[in-house]
């Protein structure tokens, strides 16, 4: 039998998932049996737990029949759990690791064999929110004084003030069985198992030791969605203290039974008071007009189990002296957030003023506002949905934002709307839909409206509130403004599983996130050997060249924004039979700025700038391979299962201060995409000795290509303006790979002209018969 049973309820959670199990079964301490129930999760918690399980047969994967919740789930998991003690840790929280002390279950396997097997013993924990901010709980006082001692309720009432929760106590397998105990059917379930695994217990130890970090979620969980299901929380004590008679262990009857109980329910009364009115204040929980109905049905509560002589909050008087007391502090609040907001308040312009009036008129149902690259382009993932739309829903008006300085990017017959004037103000209170890849300035959102986040990439860089770590951050808008984006968002986009999990830790919401494939991509899919052929010679490429396309990552540097690449040098150690189309980042300058070497090699052809050209798309198909270092177009250009050389030179500096999800160095499948180069000579010998195209180039870049191109197949944009545009209740299915088309290489579209001339000559030649 396992020391330890861990159980960890699972919905929801597949950006943060991982971690939590990785968290248990990385423990120093591996006489554990880990039982993971997923509770018909609609994205890949289920996949990733059956991942995890097919890996380490510690792992039991359990799927519940129907959505049951946390406690049902807890319930479920441990009905087959075979430990000594079991444990319960939330799919989105965490074991501490074993650094400057021993892991969790090492500490608390040590604690229990020097208590002598407790019933229960209960340790520290501490909170992170979503800035990775933590914060101590509130048990450190109380833990630290009971010591070594082992007791129960009676003797400690003081005990039932710990945290009333699922993951910050190990209960003995007999105990949970012996005493029936068991989690609730909905909203604070934990509040009947916390307290009744202490109330029943005839011995409790604790450990004064931080083993879980608890995560506060921003969106997404029953405690931060307002609504009537709080006031269960009011149901879950009255229920408390109706069975606290019978809970009590030892002595059921005879004289001093009351004065026993006596300081249990002072604790337990003081604890839910304390409960009841945090929920009663959150707005997050309980919204305006459910105030006064949760008001009085807490004060009930409080008031029908005062012990005698405990006092009642001044709040709890009369409703009116809640709101009066509860007044004054919102009142307090809004004076602060008013102070804070007057620099802003005064840069407001009378078109801003415009648009909040605007806002209380009629949506357009057919209107469509598109904005990408800051506004400054039309382009990527919200320039293929639009083509889209224009194609299977001719009824929906596309207009696109731009800047002043960016009208010209926008093609001939394309509506739009400048930035800042008085029609962009207009059309973004009264589109039904916005879709945009970043943001639209000024966007306050409003019933009705439906946004969708596109992206513009795969993330291999951290992003969203994983950012803020990293000194290399880009200038901008904050990890604040990001989740202020992030809550306007009604679906985002992705491209595969990865980029999924990236999203929810990272910008943190109630939005849907659609595992649609990038609209942008599907080109990599339709193109055919004469758009090929045609791009290839629009952008200058010599017949039978070997095309490579360049295109570093934008930098954020004291010493400037030019990768370190010397593009002269490159170009000449390829030599003739190469062709460098060099693609500088939209944020950043010319990638080898002004040197009148380059400029040389362009005049030449053996260097072409493609910087300008708006659809990397396009500059993908054209080339034999891709030249990059760290930018997010080689997922995208994996798709055409072309030749990728990855320039490695500063990757150390770069990971450290940008923050790197995948290690494209590991040279494990999967993470690197091809050959890895450390200097021009490298690269050149690469595409010299024929390593760029080799099998274990190819090998490595089918392995990319699987775990990065999951979702596109080519119907990406029609799945979206079906589901988002339309309103289509499903997405369209994913194609399986095997029925997948990928766009000809320069060199197949080569071979099938060669082929196409050669028939018609065969036709048209001596003696031929035509018609």
């Amino acid at each position: 039998m396992p020391r330890f049973s861990v159980i960890v309820p699972a919905r929801g959670v597949q950006g943060f998932l991982r971690a939590c199990l990785d968290s248990v079964l990385e423990q120093s301490h591996r006489d554990v049996e880990l039982i993971a129930v997923d509770d018909c999760s609609t994205d890949a918690t289920g996949a990733i737990i059956d991942e995890y399980a097919l890996r380490d047969p510690r792992l039991t994967a359990l799927h519940q029949r129907r959505p049951s919740g946390a406690g049902p789930s807890r319930n479920a998991g441990a009905a087959p759990a075979r430990g000594d003690y079991l444990l319960f840790l939330d799919g989105d929280d965490t074991l501490a690791p074993g650094a400057l002390a021993p892991g969790a279950l090492a500490a608390v396997d040590a604690r229990l064999r020097a208590c002598g097997e407790p019933d229960v013993l209960l340790w520290d924990h501490d909170r992170t929110d979503v800035w990775e901010r933590r914060r101590p709980s509130g048990d450190g006082a109380f833990l630290e004084a009971a010591g070594d001692a082992v007791f129960d309720a009676v003797q400690r009432p003081d005990v039932l003030g710990v945290e009333p929760a699922a993951w910050n106590r190990a209960v003995r397998r007999e105990h949970w069985t012996g005493q029936g105990l068991a989690f609730a059917d909905g909203p604070y379930e934990d509040v009947p198992y916390a307290y009744g695994s202490l109330l029943t217990a005839g011995r409790v130890a604790v450990l004064d030791q931080v083993c879980v970090t608890w995560r506060e979620r921003r969106r997404g969980s029953a405690v931060t969605t307002p609504g009537r299901h709080h006031f269960v929380a009011v149901e879950r004590y009255e229920e408390l203290f109706a069975r606290l008679d019978g809970l009590l262990p030892g002595e059921r009857d005879g004289d001093g039974l009351e004065d026993r109980l006596l300081p249990l329910r002072t604790v337990l009364h003081a604890r839910m008071t304390d409960r009841l009115l945090a929920i009663l204040d959150d707005p997050d929980r309980v919204v305006p007009a459910d105030r006064a109905a949760f008001f009085r049905a807490a004060s009930r509560c409080i008031r029908a189990h005062r012990p005698s002589g405990a006092p009642l909050p001044a709040a709890l008087r009369s409703y009116r002296a809640y709101r009066s007391l509860h007044g004054a502090q919102v009142l307090r609040r809004e004076v602060a957030k008013e102070l804070r907001d007057r620099g802003e308040a005064a840069a407001r312009t009378a078109f801003r003023r415009y648009y909040g009036l605007r806002l209380h008129t009629p949506l357009d149902a057919d209107l469509v506002l598109y904005g990408a690259r800051g506004n400054r382009a039309v382009t990527g993932n919200p320039y293929a949905v639009d083509r889209k739309a224009r194609e299977i829903a001719p009824q929906l008006h596309g207009v696109w934002a731009v800047h002043p300085d960016a009208v010209d990017a926008v093609p001939a017959g394309a509506d739009h709307v400048t930035v800042g004037s008085r029609r962009y103000w207009e059309l973004l209170a009264r589109a039904t839909y916005l879709v945009t890849d970043g943001d639209f300035p000024g966007a306050a959102g409003r019933p009705g409206q439906v946004c969708l986040q596109t992206h513009q990439g795969t993330p291999l860089k951290a992003t969203g509130l994983d950012s803020h770590r990293y000194p290399g951050a880009p200038a901008g808008p904050g990890p604040g403004r990001a989740l202020e984006h992030a809550d306007q968002w009604d679906y985002c986009l992705s491209a595969n599983q990865h980029s999924s999990e990236i999203w929810q830790r990272a910008y943190p919401s109630s939005y849907e996130t659609l595992a649609t494939g990038f609209p942008r991509n599907d080109r990599y899919a339709t193109a055919t050997a004469a758009d090929v052929r045609a791009l290839r010679a629009a952008f200058g490429i010599r017949p039978g060249a070997t095309a490579v396309l360049y295109a570093p990552t934008h930098r954020v540097r004291p010493d400037g924004a030019v990768p370190p690449l010397d593009v002269a040098r490159l170009a000449a150690a390829l030599g003739p039979r190469f062709q460098l189309l060099v693609r500088a980042h939209p944020y950043s300058g010319p990638p080898q700025g002004t040197d009148p070497r380059t400029a040389a090699l362009q005049e030449e052809g053996a260097v072409l700038d493609v910087s300008g050209h708006p659809h990397i798309e396009d500059l993908c198909l054209a080339a034999d391979a891709l030249l990059c270092d760290f930018s997010s177009v080689l997922f995208d250009y994996a798709n055409l299962d072309r030749p990728i050389v990855v320039h490695t030179a500063d990757w150390d500096a770069f990971r450290l201060t940008r923050g790197v999800y995948v290690d494209l160095l590991s040279g494990r499948p999967g993470d690197t995409p091809g050959v890895l180069a450390a200097d021009e000579a490298d690269i050149a010998g690469a595409f010299h000795s024929g390593r760029w195209d080799g099998p274990a180039a190819a090998s490595l870049r089918a392995a990319f290509r699987e775990r990065f191109c999951q979702y596109d197949d080519g119907l990406a944009a029609e799945r979206v303006v079906r589901r988002v545009l339309l309103g289509e209740d499903d997405l369209l299915p994913l194609l399986p790979p095997g029925e997948r088309r990928t766009a000809p290489s320069p060199r197949a579209a080569e071979r099938a002209a060669a082929r196409q001339d050669g028939a018609t000559r065969t036709l048209t030649g001596p003696g031929a018969v035509v018609g």
